[in-house]
């Protein structure tokens, strides 16, 4: 009498896969879900016993759910040549209703209650491809994280200058002082030019006509464009400093 068919959904459905390298572990995951609405007793076998650890091998998967089967392949020298010939086979069989020893259930299984699906193993090494362009993307990696390095360490020196915030905070100061200044000799030169002007007038309505180049008149125009020309040397080193921050600023 033909068996009956499978009810476990089993994924993947045919075949097992290991990615190497072998040289440690190698784990795949089998997936046995249960549809039905009877729990379903379940065997995990092998054609290579000694090469597998498999947990768990067996048990009850209750109706509705599903569990993860551990399938470790243990480390060996693999031999790309060499074709696997490994095979597990999933079994599997409804549980009855008053099951109370499940060894016992297994023994006396009639053949026709018995289910089962069959996988085969696959063996995959990295492809050389992938080798490679994991090392040039490590090699990019490396060469960027080196030029910005690089570009840090050959600042030039203004840029460097300009980090010293020391120094900056006093230019900012003198900048400030000789804006002040030079504010303060505006107005004043501003006062003395209308004070003159005022003087002059005086002087024009009570001079003769001999007293125009008087010694007062001399005087003032010597204090104005002494008052200039400090002004014009204010103006000059202002210039000079405003010309030193903005290098140091780039």
């Amino acid at each position: 009498m033909a068996r009956s068919e499978q009810v476990l959904v089993l994924e993947p459905q045919h075949e097992l896969k290991f990615r190497g390298p072998f040289t440690d572990v190698v784990t795949a995951t089998l997936k046995l879900a249960n549809p039905t609405d009877r729990n379903v007793c379940f065997k995990v076998k092998t054609t290579a016993p000694r090469r597998y650890c498999v947990r768990p091998n067996s048990g009850i998967i209750d109706a509705g759910t599903s569990i993860n089967v551990s399938v470790m392949l243990q480390p060996f020298d693999y031999d790309p040549n060499e074709k696997s010939k490994h095979k597990f086979m999933v079994q599997s069989m409804l549980a009855p209703y008053d099951m109370t020893d499940m060894e016992g259930v297994w023994k006396d299984a009639k053949p026709e209650e018995l289910m089962d699906s069959k996988l085969k193993c696959t063996f995959e090494m990295p492809l050389e491809n992938d080798k490679t362009h994991e090392i040039e993307s490590n090699k990019i990696l490396c060469s960027s994280a080196s030029s910005v390095k690089t570009e840090h360490s050959v600042l030039p020196k203004s840029a460097s200058t300009s980090l010293d915030d020391g120094e900056g905070k006093k230019i900012m100061e003198e900048c400030k002082r000789l804006q002040i200044e030079v504010q303060r000799l505006r107005d004043e030169n501003k006062q003395i030019r209308e004070d003159d002007g005022l003087r002059k007038r005086k002087m024009t309505s009570m001079a003769t006509p001999h007293s125009s180049s008087s010694p007062t008149m001399v005087t003032s125009a010597m204090r104005d464009e002494g008052l200039s020309t400090r002004l014009l040397a204010l103006c000059v080193l202002f210039f000079v400093i405003g010309v030193i921050v903005g290098k140091l600023a780039l």
